[in-house]
């Protein structure tokens, strides 16, 4: 199975828009902010709607499948930080979808942040365990049939869209400082 390595190769790439999923390829799905998690505010009796999760994992293998062929794609900690940037860069804040086919309204990122310190993340108090360089949204739900679905579990979690150049690991063996991930690459290799 072919594993390829996504970046960004120039200004036209990037993530055009967050798509909300019942199933994230990040296999990582994110927590619906509703009253019980507002400790600082215990009066107020309205839920925040907000939907937090992560948006890309550094690293992460995903599996892909075009026609018969099938492989593998996996984005750097370099390239998420990148893209995350060129996300707010370009003023994507409000491009969201449902399961990659349609365009939702009222759906607006509100915060973003990369993990620099797995075990001191704000995203930890909510129950994440993640790698250092994921990037990590919080999506206001202002539009009620999302945040239902969401609240349903019918949706779980972010999947991005966007453009990407793409280069075959194998190539970037040497370049890649994580040992578990070369490891992982190699094994997938022996076994094609």
């Amino acid at each position: 199975m072919k594993i390829i390595e996504l970046i960004i190769s120039n200004d036209e790439d990037g993530i055009e828009a967050i798509s909300l999923v019942d199933r994230p390829a990040i296999e990582s799905n994110f927590i619906t902010l509703a009253k019980e998690y507002e400790m600082n505010l215990a009066e107020v009796d309205t839920e925040k709607k907000i939907l937090m999760g992560p948006a890309l994992i550094p690293n992460k293998m995903i599996f892909r499948k075009d026609g018969d062929t099938k492989y593998q794609v996996f984005f750097s900690e370099s390239t998420v930080e990148q893209a995350s940037q060129m996300y707010l860069k370009n003023g994507n804040q409000s491009n969201a979808t449902l399961q990659h086919q349609t365009k939702v309204d009222g759906m607006s990122l509100v915060e973003s942040w990369i993990i620099t310190d797995p075990e001191m993340d704000k995203s930890k108090s909510y129950g994440f365990s993640l790698p250092k360089g994921t990037w990590m949204v919080s999506m206001k739900a202002d539009n009620e049939e999302i945040w239902s679905k969401a609240k349903s579990g019918e949706i779980k979690g972010f999947s991005i869209e966007g453009y990407f150049a793409d280069k075959l690991s194998l190539e970037l063996l040497p370049e890649i400082n994580d040992e578990e991930l070369v490891n992982q690459i190699l094994n997938i290799l022996e076994n094609e």
